[in-house]
């Protein structure tokens, strides 16, 4: 879909604020719940608190130094680290855990997992595309695939990927929180909503994916609404800091007219 001229700036902005994280709403790539493959469920560490956060990572560094090569402690010591912003880190110990797992598809999903948080998006293209077998895809590489297409504004392409990992895995929450964020990205908000919607209302849904929700629903002027949306998920603070991102970011992009005329 075509923007109209006078939105095409307001999509680039709102494609920054929600891949940045806007307060304390962040972007759902790469996964909004546990992910399971190849028979290994990693936690969502960015779930928790700070504190339980560092504290994961004291105990599963522990057990790294003792066991270097044990498949379930490379993944779940990486998933914490990069939920910690620790993606350097991640990507070594990942690529240690590669020399040891080849083709071991959980380890290649988690490393192109890393190489996103640390900016190295080609080349977490390239994993995946190593890893994705055509004939029977994994729907959570591909759903890791299409959010690095959005981040590069690929969103057809990543639209293409999603659906196709739909097909696959239709009750996926973080699926259609994906497919909703890339909507959010190209301003077609009523989209957008719609498939957060569906994200929410499934098992797997987190807090960022109720917020994001919030989030787009606010873009649209629904400033109520989505302040109770936020309320269920954040403290005062939290909430107020939301709204006025985006008021703030409404503002800038000349939008008060259209959301007033709409009603």
């Amino acid at each position: 879909m075509m923007l109209p001229r006078c939105l095409n700036r307001t999509s680039r902005t709102l494609r920054t604020a929600v891949m940045a994280g806007v307060a304390a709403v962040a972007l759902s790539a790469c996964a909004t719940s546990p992910t399971t493959t190849g028979s290994i469920t990693t936690p969502d560490f960015s779930a928790g608190s700070a504190t339980q956060l560092r504290g994961a990572i004291a105990q599963l560094g522990d057990q790294y130094k003792r066991n270097p090569g044990d498949r379930t402690t490379i993944l779940y010591y990486s998933a914490a680290l990069r939920a910690n912003g620790q993606s350097e880190q991640a990507i070594a110990v990942l690529e240690d855990g590669m020399t040891r797992y080849k083709s071991d598809p959980a380890m290649k999903i988690a490393y192109a997992k890393a190489l996103v948080t640390g900016g190295r998006l080609d080349q977490a293209l390239n994993v995946l595309d190593a890893a994705i077998d055509p004939r029977a895809p994994d729907w959570n590489a591909l759903s890791v695939k299409g959010a690095i297409l959005d981040q590069q504004g690929r969103h057809a392409e990543a639209r293409t990927i999603y659906l196709q990992a739909l097909k696959i895995a239709p009750e996926q929450a973080s699926l259609h929180a994906n497919l909703g964020l890339s909507y959010s990205m190209t301003n077609e908000l009523d989209a957008a909503e719609k498939e957060l919607r569906i994200a929410v209302s499934l098992r797997g849904a987190n807090s960022k994916v109720r917020q994001n929700l919030a989030l787009v629903v606010g873009l649209q002027g629904r400033f109520d609404e989505a302040r109770t949306l936020f309320a269920a998920e954040l403290p005062p603070e939290g909430v107020e800091a939301n709204m006025s991102y985006i008021r703030t970011l409404l503002t800038q992009k000349n939008r008060w007219a259209l959301i007033k005329a709409d009603g």
